[in-house]
């Protein structure tokens, strides 16, 4: 496999082009591969799986709304859509992708399924890294491993059908049969990934829990609120302020980022704006870094963990994120976001 450099690093790096996608279905060909969830990442990947040649099926609870979308993505109940049980049961592969307190909450009943020489996949080290508190303990003749694709459960579908595909982390935590590497990359072709690079199950959860928290969402949606209240307080209108804050970075200058990194991006704005960038960027770095901080020590010491799984297991818990995402949608800040995404050529044209 081939090694990159990163900084100074050395790290290895797998390709679709290295591992390609007819030994993925070489390997898995005597396979049957659940998706248990179709839910955030399920969709994605039993989809491209699907496509790609794989003896895959979902399971997922009826009479639900997920159950709904699996029959109209073209899964067919009694012949590739089951319940849950039912789908673990016919297996070799579960992939397991409940939510985090969904996998606390059926693991007992999973367990069971599970035969000599099955593969137990996931696609966050969430569960197993935090056992104590999740209670996901693997049998010790199962391999078990992990395929992390970096992106939404919609952006893996969406790369496989544009034929970008997906950049995903994968790990062992466990090989009984000695082929679990195997298996996993080709897991990892076969779900669309258009590369692979190594990382164990803790370093995943601690990335993905601290990323999520951080840059990727929570960190950038309140430092989008803070500069929006900031400009609207000095009298600048919901239009330029929304304009300034959001849609600017998504619509332009993210896309250089993308394309070409933040040291290309920074050369092909203005003078002044790169000035002004490189003079505050050192200063907000500094002022978030004990924050990052906390949120990293928070993360390694379950405490993050007790947290989502207390509010993500309690009876109400839809109904009160439905309350605080209302919050959200109806502050001025995206209410004017609304309106300005109406506006963009593309949706006027619709």
């Amino acid at each position: 496999m081939a090694q990159f450099n990163f900084g100074g690093t050395e790290e290895e790096v797998i390709t679709d082009e290295e591992f390609s996608l007819q030994q993925a279905r070489d390997v898995l060909a005597d396979e049957v591969v659940a998706v248990l969830g179709y839910g955030v990442q399920g969709p994605g990947q039993a989809l491209n799986m699907r496509d790609n040649g794989i003896n895959v099926i979902v399971g997922q609870r009826e009479s639900s709304d997920s159950w709904d979308r699996a029959v109209s993505d073209g899964f067919v109940a009694g012949k590739t859509l089951f319940p849950l049980l039912e789908a673990a049961q016919q297996a070799t592969v579960i992939q397991y992708l409940l939510s985090d307190a969904g996998q606390k909450a059926m693991w007992p009943q999973i367990k069971e399924c599970l035969a000599d020489g099955n593969t137990l996949y996931f696609s966050h080290g969430f569960s197993i890294v935090y056992h104590e508190q999740t209670g996901v303990i693997a049998p010790p003749n199962v391999d078990v491993v992990l395929v992390a694709p970096k992106g939404s459960g919609r952006t893996v579908r969406s790369n496989f059908l544009d034929g970008s595909g997906i950049n995903s982390s994968f790990a062992i935590h466990q090989d009984y049969t000695g082929k679990a590497r195997e298996k996993t990359l080709a897991l990892g072709i076969a779900i669309g990934s258009g590369y692979l690079f190594p990382t164990t199950f803790a370093n995943e959860v601690y990335s993905d829990l601290t990323g999520e928290r951080g840059v990727l969402i929570g960190c950038l949606a309140g430092v989008m609120e803070a500069q929006y209240a900031l400009l609207r307080k000095h009298g600048h209108s919901p239009s330029e302020a929304f304009n300034e804050t959001v849609e600017e970075l998504t619509q332009s200058l993210i896309r250089l980022v993308a394309a070409n990194g933040m040291d290309w991006m920074f050369a092909s704005c203005s003078t002044t704006a790169q000035r002004g960038a490189l003079d505050w960027a050192p200063k907000f770095r500094d002022a978030v870094a004990p924050v990052f901080d906390k949120l990293y020590e928070r993360v390694v010491s379950g405490e993050e963990t007790k947290r989502v799984l207390e509010t993500n297991s309690a009876p109400d818990y839809r109904e009160k994120l439905e309350k605080e995402l209302t919050v959200m949608r109806d502050s001025e800040m995206w209410q004017a976001g609304a309106v300005v995404r109406s506006l963009r050529p593309e949706n006027r044209k619709k």
